[in-house]
């Protein structure tokens, strides 16, 4: 059998080894073996071994299948600081699995900028932090600004979604995003205004930390990279979702 290697990116950060194909992986991490996690995971593939950081011989010797014959479910090779360690060239396919386990996959490719640049972006953190902010960068040099150790705060790699947001002018048009934004939808209009009026400060945390997160406010994709270099998963149409991948659509509340 073949071991495939899964990068989890959410909600917890780890370097995990199986013999699950993708779709088997994402619905035994969301349901559990006996069915009773129901929690969303996102995760990426490699597409193969590299570097001397993990231990991929650990990881041969234990992945194997049990005496019955059936595949090893999973062999973790680290729960911290995997994320800097991977080398973005061998990422592969990012799979985002609901709480009832399916799973829509994503293949990597490049960013390309808006034709038309935003006032603003909402940006949510998902690994190594986790905080919602508000910023006038573009996902590439939110990216590169994050990630840069002449910062006092930085990261080494930074996985990051563009959220949907709210259309302060008409909030008809806003479309379904979910409720992430009703408890403080304020104090987002003063970050906001905080970035917009503050030539100096780029960006602004809205929240700290996050503990649950929706796939139906994902906007244009998610992102992985570190200074120049980032992949760009790019998020389906609704009508693309709704033609092709309508369970998932309505297992994720986008449908």
């Amino acid at each position: 059998m073949k071991t495939h290697y899964y990068l989890s990116i959410f909600p917890l950060e780890a370097l995990i080894a199986s013999q699950l194909e993708p779709q088997q992986f994402g619905y035994y991490m969301s349901m559990g073996k006996k069915n009773g996690s129901y929690e969303r995971m996102m995760f990426i593939e490699l597409e193969e071994e590299f570097g001397s950081y993990f231990d991929w011989e650990y990881a041969r010797q234990r992945c194997v299948p049990h005496e019955d014959g059936s595949p090893k479910h999973s062999v973790w090779l680290s729960v911290y600081r995997a994320l800097e360690h991977v080398d973005l060239g061998k990422l592969g396919n990012l799979h985002l699995t609901t709480k009832d386990g399916r799973t829509l996959i994503l293949p990597p490719g490049r960013y390309q900028p808006d034709s038309e640049a935003k006032k603003y972006y909402v940006f949510q953190e998902l690994s190594p932090l986790t905080p919602l902010v508000v910023s006038r960068l573009n996902p590439a040099d939110f990216c590169a600004f994050l990630t840069d150790p002449t910062n006092k705060v930085h990261v080494p790699t930074v996985v990051f979604t563009d959220l949907k947001v709210v259309d302060f002018e008409s909030y008809d048009k806003t479309g379904n995003i979910g409720g992430i934004y009703d408890k403080n939808l304020e104090h987002l209009r003063e970050c906001i205004a905080d970035i917009m009026t503050q030539k100096g400060k780029p960006s602004k945390n809205v929240e700290r930390s996050v503990d649950s997160f929706s796939y139906q406010i994902i906007n244009e994709g998610v992102y992985v990279g570190h200074g120049s270099e980032m992949v760009m998963y790019k998020m389906p149409t609704l009508d693309e979702i709704r033609q092709q991948h309508y369970e998932w659509g309505r297992s994720s509340m986008i449908l």
